[in-house]
């Protein structure tokens, strides 16, 4: 989150992502302006709402002319730090790392995986469009500038890790479920579905009750 940004309330900047979504879509079918009420459409989030949200960034729009889409893309990929351009390295590619590939892309938020690597030789190749090559290449193959990789791998994750790191990766996504241990300066998300699936279970019994 952009330092110049801390008053903006949590709920409203985890819609940020949604509305970039929808924008960077508008933004790849030529639209150049788009109405309150048109990105609601979008996003199924009320036109106030939306309003409301955009006003924490400053003056972002003129009523009955709308939002300038370029700009506004410009604006939530400077404050949420994202760029399409983000080069995504995939680290395993079993039944969880195939299904990540399908989903390649990430309709214009981030990037895209360019390539994965697999420790067992019968997986390497193309797979959904990704070329995925031996682990013992990784420190040849890394694209230039990638520093994002997402973890999919069962065994050998510290020593992976620590490949990963030494070859300039500082943000992980981690698939694994097991502990492992970064330096500074590098950030880990854990995916954990079944805790997610947990609290939900949790919380819609809650609200039985």
């Amino acid at each position: 989150m952009n330092n110049n940004n801390r008053s903006v309330p949590k709920a409203t900047f985890q819609r940020y992502p949604v509305y970039l979504k929808a924008l960077r879509r508008l933004q790849n079918n030529g639209v150049e302006r788009v109405m309150s009420k048109e990105l609601a459409q979008l996003v199924n989030i009320e036109p106030t709402t939306i309003r409301r949200d955009f006003s924490f960034l400053g003056s972002l729009g003129k009523q009955g002319y709308g939002y300038e889409v370029n700009r506004l893309v410009e604006i939530f990929n400077r404050e949420l730090g994202m760029d399409f351009d983000e080069k995504i390295i995939l680290i395993g590619a079993g039944n969880l790392g195939r299904a990540i590939m399908n989903y390649n892309s990430w309709d214009y938020i981030v990037g895209e995986i360019v390539c994965a690597f697999d420790a067992d030789p019968s997986k390497c190749g193309i797979q959904s469009g990704v070329r995925v090559y031996p682990m013992e290449e990784l420190s040849q193959r890394l694209p230039k500038g990638c520093h994002i990789a997402i973890l999919t791998i069962s065994h050998d994750v510290q020593a992976t890790v620590d490949l990963l790191v030494e070859n300039g990766i500082n943000g992980l996504v981690d698939f694994t479920h097991q502990h492992f241990i970064v330096p500074k300066g590098v950030v880990v998300k854990a995916v954990d579905v079944v805790s997610s699936i947990q609290e939900l279970v949790f919380e819609s019994n809650s609200i039985v009750q």
